[in-house]
């Protein structure tokens, strides 16, 4: 004769039920450890050292980013871009945002020149406000 447990049931009688509480724990876990990681991936793939200057400018609305990175590759708005490509897609997002500031962000192995021809490509394009991005000495 089978004998009772503490808690009412049999000793023999098999658990066909499946508690998912510690399933959804561990994917959670995972997801938020993936999250981080992707974060820390990204961020180090677009490293950019900007050189130093004492004061730094705000920009109140959201600017149009170019990007020239170390190895000479261009993004305009995180997205790469050819340098051919500069001018019209500035042209471009100046048709819809006229009064729009461009930041331009090299890092500090790109020779000078090459930012100052960034510069002449947003003005071309109809830039009235731009700046240099740089990291605040402290």
């Amino acid at each position: 004769m089978p004998t009772l447990s503490s808690r009412g049931r049999r000793r023999n009688e098999l658990i066909t039920g499946i508690n998912i509480t510690p399933l959804v724990d561990v994917v959670l876990v995972l997801l938020v450890v993936l999250m981080v990681v992707s974060t820390y991936i990204v961020s180090q793939a677009m490293k950019v050292e900007l050189p130093k200057a004492a004061t730094k400018d705000e920009v109140n609305q959201e600017p149009l980013t170019i990007t020239i990175l170390r190895d000479g590759s261009i993004r305009l708005n995180d997205r790469e871009i050819q340098e051919n490509d500069v001018l019209d897609e500035l042209r471009f997002a100046y048709r819809s945002r006229p009064d729009a500031p461009v930041v331009i962000s090299a890092d500090r192995a790109v020779p000078y020149g090459r930012a100052v021809q960034f510069v002449d490509y947003a003005r071309q394009a109809g830039a009235t406000q731009f700046a240099i991005k740089v990291e605040e000495d402290r």
